[in-house]
């Protein structure tokens, strides 16, 4: 399994080729019809589970009236994939089929997806505590934390690559000539309608703005949230507005989903806030104030009224909602948070990056709050990569000098 709102690029069948195995290539192919009429009332028989079909790996899923586009990937490799939910009514859909449970504290629902009419994937639905819950827990930092961590640099809008960018993108012009929010959210609005989110995709060698921008063109495809909120950090420093790019991830320290959006330096407002192109989607409270990374964060731990702006949306076929995009979604990913200490043009295309640092801002209740500082080099491609990790928030949202 893998949830399609992943960022990262962290990606067997269990079938039953292996009984065949040694078999002429007739008695292949005889065999392997005969086991695919027979393999679906003999599982149930010995299982006594339900059992739904499916011919693409892509499922939807419903979560108590919030539906979430291609949300699950199936993988019959897994022994047993697990999804959680704190949802009281859960749905799978399929291409061809659905599979609907009613779930409660402490129960779960075990179920098989045959896809291809072949290949089994062992799948059940359990109860969780709630991502929100989860978050709740998490509430507490330490501001006294004095650990180093590295100053974080914005590159100049009079660097050449930057201004490169603005220039072959016409960035002024997609900006337009209205005050700072107006040109924030005009950037984001283009690069969201521009470029499709598919969050399966594989990375680019190159990963800057006109080249990703390119490769999409040229080769009709998506990329993953991290490459647009690259793309888009880079337009807002050639724009000379200082931006990151934040990395939110869950609670756990392997996972196949988290998410990537920019905060964004605002001179008007003096503050972050956040700015996602994935979603086209930005945050309010209650009087519409803008909000910030950190404050999304606290509200939601807190309670306190959140505003998602009505247009937020999935490739413009999926509207986002406040529950199933903040409650649910960045409930999950807000967990930790990791930036680049650098924010600069071509900040991930390895074979131009030596050496690259990241600050993880973590919780008190974490679960790996040690060693502050580690390295490692990747072999490929000869980079180096430093970590640093801080309890206090106050390091990590410093503001830009």
């Amino acid at each position: 399994m893998k949830h399609v709102l992943n960022v990262w690029d962290r990606k067997k069948s269990y079938g039953f080729r292996e009984i065949l195995f040694r078999l002429s290539l007739r008695r292949r192919a005889f065999s392997a019809l005969l086991l695919t009429s027979l393999f679906i009332p003999t599982l149930h028989a010995q299982n006594n589970l339900p059992i739904i079909k499916a011919n693409s790996v892509d499922v939807d899923i419903e979560e108590d009236n919030v539906l979430r586009k291609k949300a699950w990937k199936i993988d019959p490799q897994q022994k047993l994939d697990v999804f959680g939910t704190s949802a009281k009514k859960v749905t799978f859909y399929t291409d061809i089929d659905k599979f609907t449970v009613h779930i409660g504290r402490g129960k779960k629902q075990d179920f098989i997806i045959l896809l291809n009419g072949k290949d089994s994937a062992m799948t059940r639905i359990q109860y969780e505590p709630s991502r929100l819950h989860i978050l709740k827990g998490a509430a507490k930092y330490n501001f006294s934390d004095n650990r180093p961590v590295p100053t974080f640099t914005y590159q100049s809008a009079e660097h050449p690559d930057l201004k490169r960018i603005r220039a072959e993108l016409k960035l002024d012009s997609i900006a337009g000539k209205g005050d700072e929010l107006t040109k924030i959210f005009n950037l984001m609005y283009w690069v969201h309608n521009l470029i499709q989110h598919d969050g399966n995709s594989t990375n680019p060698t190159i990963k800057n703005a006109i080249d990703l921008i390119k490769v999409c063109q040229k080769e009709k495809r998506g990329i993953n949230c991290r490459m647009l909120a690259i793309i888009l950090n880079e337009c807002y420093l050639a724009m000379g507005i200082k931006s990151r790019y934040i990395t939110c991830m869950p609670k756990e320290l392997e996972f196949q989903d988290c998410h990537v959006i920019n905060m964004v330096y605002s001179q008007d407002l003096d503050k972050w806030i956040w700015i996602d192109p994935t979603f086209a989607a930005y945050v309010m409270d209650e009087n519409g104030t803008l909000l910030g990374i950190q404050e999304v964060r606290e509200r939601l731990i807190n309670g306190k009224p959140l505003i998602l702006n009505a247009d937020a949306n999935w490739n413009r076929e999926a509207q986002q909602t406040k529950d199933g995009y903040l409650k649910t979604y960045m409930a999950k990913n807000l967990y930790r948070l990791e930036t680049p200490v650098e924010s600069k043009y071509n900040a991930e295309t390895w074979n131009m990056v030596k050496e690259i640092e990241y600050v993880e801002l973590l919780p008190l209740d974490a679960l790996e709050q040690t060693p502050q500082r580690t390295e490692e080099v990747n072999n490929k491609t000869g980079v180096k990569f430093v970590y640093y990790k801080t309890n206090n928030p106050n390091l990590f949202w410093t503001k830009p000098q």
